[in-house]
């Protein structure tokens, strides 16, 4: 097969590539996409998409637990065959990926599927990629090319996964339980998993090197989880690095220290959460002299272009926060500025951060604790689901809202919620953010009752020393 030319070549297809991939082709672009693996990426198929299955398992096992004891019903005993468990997310994560394969054909888009490496500004050179046929092509003839190849998960030096010690890779396989678990790491990925295998009778232990679960987000949001994470029996141990593991017999011990104490924790398996790396070094950047920074993020400017002429770069391989919503988010804004329908530039603060454990986390833009770094004079408005028609008639009180709204004018700033689906209320405030609301405009809004929903106007209103049910 002769080397076809393209008006852009995409390099992965996760959430930002096949995104990217079909605006472009909305844009009237020749479009061919590469992907190493299977289309979606990671998020479809070893990321978002399947561990949701695995977290909507384990809030079936809690409901179905609650309903003996608060609700009146009853429920004989409870099995749990894990392996059909595990299944199930690997066929929601098949369904996801051969709808991108669908959603390629519609928009005319060529997949390729093989391992993909710039050779020049114009050129994508393919190889064979594992499991894979050999490519049609030895390369692909491009006006541009969009960087999109993800991140892998990080280990530390050293480690090897197998025997009990996995990567969130690994556990959306490992179809056992383990009567103890060790996760190291607690940020999204750790939490989310510490919920997931204790909802499912396993011994866990958190181990985070900051002093507080969710680095990086509202110190009252990670406190709250902590409570409740302890509510459930799990095992919090914030401020404690990790300093070696070794296999003893069926067990794995792992030393873990705060300051110069150490204590040593013993579990059938080890998760390993500590973070993402950008795939960026295998691509062949330094023939188009693509920078990078230490981490190996590539270098873009407003444009999402490359230091390499004709070359461009979006989500994980670029900057945090990493997330499948941003890549897709970015994906769009590349290849609109490309097409010159949209001004460069993008707007970080706009993207949410959610963690999907049981309380939920969601949080986008400014924390109070951000916004005083910035020296903006703020109000802030708090509301506890504990005094919400919705949450008091399903049980689910745990948490609250804040808002973060700039003094001068009541624009909202940023947001942090912990409770019941906390992940899908975030959408509200992203939007209104998105439009630069403010209090009066979210506590003006009549919101349905009874909703979860609610807390939000009535957090504005707070804000305002407006409170009505507080």
């Amino acid at each position: 097969m002769p080397n076809p030319s393209y008006d852009l070549v995409v390099i992965g297809s996760g959430p930002g590539g096949y995104t990217a991939a079909i605006r472009a082709s909305q844009l009237k672009m020749r479009v061919a996409v590469v992907e190493r693996d299977r289309p979606g990426g990671v998020c479809l198929n070893w990321g978002c998409i399947p561990s949701k299955a695995l977290l909507n398992s384990a809030e079936a096992m809690e409901t179905i637990g609650q309903a003996s004891k608060e609700h009146g019903i009853e429920v004989g005993e409870v099995r749990v065959d894990f392996k059909k468990v595990i299944a199930r997310s690997r066929a929601a994560a098949d369904k996801l990926s051969r709808g991108v394969r669908f959603l390629f054909r519609k928009n005319h888009i060529d997949l390729f599927e093989a391992e993909a490496a710039i050779a020049d500004p114009h050129t994508v050179a393919l190889a064979q990629a594992p499991d894979k046929p050999a490519p049609p092509a030895a390369s692909l003839a491009t006006e541009r090319i969009l960087i999109a190849a993800g991140s892998g998960e990080r280990l530390f030096p050293g480690m090897q996964v197998g025997d009990g010690v996995m990567t969130s890779k690994e556990a959306l396989l490992h179809d056992r339980i383990p009567p103890r678990i060790v996760i190291i790491g607690g940020g999204a990925i750790g939490c989310e998993f510490a919920y997931f295998y204790q909802a499912f009778g396993s011994q866990v232990t958190m181990v985070e090197l900051m002093p507080q679960l969710l680095p990086g987000f509202d110190a009252e949001i990670a406190e709250e989880l902590r409570r409740s994470f302890l509510k459930r029996k799990v095992t919090v141990l914030p401020g404690h690095g990790f300093k070696g593991m070794a296999k003893n017999g069926d067990t794995w011990n792992v030393v873990v220290g705060e300051g110069a104490a150490q204590k040593t924790l013993e579990a059938e398996a080890v998760l390993v959460a500590v973070g993402r790396t950008p795939l960026s070094r295998s691509l062949g950047l330094d023939k188009v002299k693509i920078e990078t920074d230490r981490g190996g993020f590539i270098q873009i400017d407003e444009s999402f272009r490359t230091t390499a002429q004709n070359i461009y770069a979006i989500g994980d391989v670029i900057r945090p926060p990493l997330l499948a919503h941003k890549a897709s988010a970015e994906g769009i804004a590349a290849v609109e500025i490309m097409a010159g329908v949209r001004e460069p530039g993008f707007d970080l603060l706009t993207i949410a951060g959610c963690i999907y454990c049981e309380p939920e986390v969601a949080s986008v833009g400014l924390s109070e604790a951000e916004a005083a770094e910035r020296g903006i004079e703020v109000n802030v408005g708090k509301f506890p689901f504990r005094a919400l028609g919705k949450a008091v008639a399903i049980d689910e009180t745990t948490g609250f809202v804040k808002l973060v709204a700039a003094k001068k004018y009541g624009e909202v700033i940023g947001c942090q919620i912990i409770g019941h689906r906390a992940t899908d209320m975030i959408a509200e405030v992203v939007l209104g953010k998105t439009i630069e609301a403010t209090t009066a405009e979210f506590g003006r809004a009549p919101h349905p009752h009874p909703t979860m929903s609610e807390a939000i106007m009535e957090a504005a209103l707070a804000a305002d020393g407006e409170a009505i049910n507080i």
